[in-house]
């Protein structure tokens, strides 16, 4: 099972992020555009992700993602069971997420092989 702190020492890892503790929450941001967040009871990650591939996503494995609150499908964003993922699959959703709200010459400099 997948840690906060698993994906904070990721996180902090990437360019530019920085950490917040917005109402209770756990956030990761770059600039103000947050990439990834936590539930209050840190048993759901959220994390960005292209809306119009999502639906396939939590079709294809329903126990482990799922849609955020209706207010928020206006936006590329998922939610993950922490419980459901192991450490690979962390690291792929949280550097993806990373890549989409970075400068493309910020996510080219990042070498893909640290996934």
């Amino acid at each position: 099972m997948v840690t906060v702190e698993d994906v904070r020492e990721l996180a902090l890892s990437l360019p530019r992020t920085e950490e917040h503790l917005i109402r209770d929450r756990v956030k990761f941001r770059v600039g103000r555009i947050v990439y990834v967040a936590f539930s209050r009871d840190e048993a759901l990650m959220g994390f960005a992700y292209p809306k119009e591939e999502r639906a396939a996503l939590i079709a294809a494995e329903p126990g482990r993602f799922l849609l955020p609150v209706v207010s928020d499908q206006r936006f590329n964003w998922v939610l993950a069971r922490m419980a459901a993922l192991d450490v690979a699959e962390m690291r792929e959703l949280v550097v993806d997420a990373w890549r989409m709200v970075v400068p493309k010459r910020v996510s080219a400099a990042y070498p893909q092989s640290e996934r």
